[in-house]
């Protein structure tokens, strides 16, 4: 599929549709012209490909030549005005049912747009006639709140939009519930064609072997903030902002409130322009908020899951994703909001600190997404575990710690490698910390002029030494925190002792020639 400039430019307003939204739209009416009445469709695309355009478009199609009524269904306050401004935009007159409606004048309307939860409420009050209603479309299909109202629609086309087709739920598979799946454009697709920007993915490997998953088979909010609390890890997020993101729009995704807070105290101790964000904030507070990130060139804006769905910011330049998720959905979902393009924006960056990408592959991979809608469970298996995935991390220092180490040909220590080769020739575990010891010797003093500079070296190999101890303690089976701590301390000890002991004697086998005075 080829989009020439004059089509990218032709959209001015919501009316407008581009040839593959089109070819959706076709699509869609071919499977409701041929199906029976009661017909469960999804239709998947990813964000940012313009799902409310399509059903907005569909909507007015329908109430032009059917004598039926449809009724929008979104799971959130915001989603429900967003899509009662887009139908506007298209000429449809609609009806928000929220929860301070007056329904007296419903028959003076044929297009209702309702949030689950009201919308519930409603019709067990009976306050709502929908004996009318031929079609339901559902927004963000993938939640499984919407399941428990198909009991009312019995006789009506429903159409599901979302961008993953993998339920919330593992135990209700969205395969139950829609009788087909009509996968619409790739990410990678929208991209060539310019209508997203493309994803600069940088990973930071992360332990995440102490989070818990909980009974929705995400992880836990309490594991999340122990961990992402801890000041290594805040200290990483702002090392990773500073080598990745500064001086860009950046959003942070947090699992919890509090590890927001300590975020947004961390970057403004540092003294960069922060706000935090959470559902606690009043209406007021977040529209301010908001405008303040809009008007921001380097604004960053921490946040606990609430802009992963309705909110747009085609500004935004950076996403950080301060958290690990079990869940596609949200993956996709936080990535997608810095995918919306600009004059000058064709591309973004994503930072993740939770392993995401080694989870899930890379944001815009071309998943199977109709293997995925009928084999759900066959998807979920073949993710690797924490264990399985950090067995498979090697540390690699950031650009600009490489640079210390120039003169060093290869900083790499592999701690299994030598556990193995020393428990096959019968010696003691600890000779791997020893050599590990060693290796950071030598590569200090392969960049220094004097043992000052060594142990200044040595100092900035924090993170480095944190991943041998993990791994080490992984081999011997011995992880338990106040070990694992005490082993951390002990080999920063006995690094800076053997620099101090033998510098000299390391630098002339180095250099052939011992250090000046």
């Amino acid at each position: 599929m080829s989009i020439s400039v004059t089509e990218l430019e032709e959209r001015k307003t919501g009316k407008d549709l581009y040839s593959y939204q089109k070819g959706a739209i076709d699509k869609i009416f071919k499977s409701f012209e041929e199906s029976p009445q009661d017909y469960h469709l999804l239709y998947q695309l990813p964000t940012g490909g313009g799902k409310t355009v399509i059903f907005s478009e569909i909507v007015r199609q329908y109430l032009k030549h059917h004598q039926k009524k449809v009724l929008v269904m979104t799971h959130r306050i915001e989603l429900c005005k967003q899509t009662s401004h887009m139908l506007t935009e298209f000429g449809v007159n609609n009806k928000v049912v929220d929860s301070k409606a007056d329904l007296s004048d419903q028959a003076d309307y044929s297009c209702f747009v309702a949030m689950v939860e009201t919308l519930n409420n409603r019709l067990n009050d009976d306050k709502l006639d929908i004996s009318d209603i031929g079609l339901v479309i559902i927004d963000e299909a993938h939640y499984n709140s919407f399941t428990k109202l198909f009991k009312f629609f019995s006789q009506s086309f429903i159409l599901g939009v979302t961008a993953t087709p993998l339920s919330s739920s593992i135990e209700l598979p969205m395969t139950d519930n829609y009788d087909e799946l009509i996968v619409g454009e790739s990410i990678e697709s929208l991209i060539e064609n310019g209508f997203l920007a493309r994803a600069e993915m940088f990973s930071y490997n992360v332990g995440l072997t102490s989070l818990v998953v909980g009974a929705n088979g995400d992880y836990t909010v309490k594991s999340s903030e122990d961990l992402y609390t801890d000041n290594d890890m805040l200290s990483k997020l702002l090392q990773a902002y500073e080598e990745r993101s500064k001086g860009k729009k950046t959003l942070i995704f947090n699992n919890g409130i509090n590890t927001s807070l300590h975020v947004y105290d961390t970057f403004r101790r540092a003294g960069y322009p922060i706000a935090h964000l959470d559902n606690t904030n009043t209406k007021k507070e977040r529209a301010l908020i908001l405008k303040w990130f809009k008007n921001t060139p380097d604004a960053i804006l921490t946040s606990v899951s609430i802009l992963t769905t309705g909110f747009d910011e085609p500004t935004v330049e950076s996403i950080i994703l301060n958290r690990a998720t079990k869940s596609l959905t949200l993956y996709y979902q936080m990535i997608g909001r810095g995918s919306r393009i600009l004059k000058d924006k064709s591309t973004f960056s994503v930072i993740d600190l939770g392993n995401n990408f080694h989870r899930f592959g890379p944001w815009g991979d071309n998943l199977d997404w109709q293997r995925i809608f009928k084999s759900p469970n066959y998807y979920l298996d073949s993710i690797l575990s924490d264990e399985e995935l950090e067995s498979n991390f090697r540390y690699e220092m950031p650009d600009e710690l490489r640079k210390e180490f120039a003169n060093s040909k290869d900083v790499y220590f592999d701690v299994q490698r030598t556990y193995v080769e020393s428990i096959r020739n019968g010696e003691s575990s600890k000779v791997v910390l020893e050599r590990s010891i060693e290796h950071h010797a030598k590569i200090c003093i392969e960049n220094s002029e004097d043992v000052y500079d060594a142990l200044g070296l040595a100092k900035m190999l924090g993170d480095d030494i944190d991943f041998r101890i993990q791994r080490y303690t992984k081999c011997i089976s011995k992880s338990t925190y106040n070990f694992v701590e005490w082993l951390k301390g002990d080999y920063r000890k006995k690094l800076n002792s053997y620099l101090r002991t033998n510098f000299d004697d390391v630098f002339e086998a180095i250099h052939g020639h011992p250090p000046e005075d």
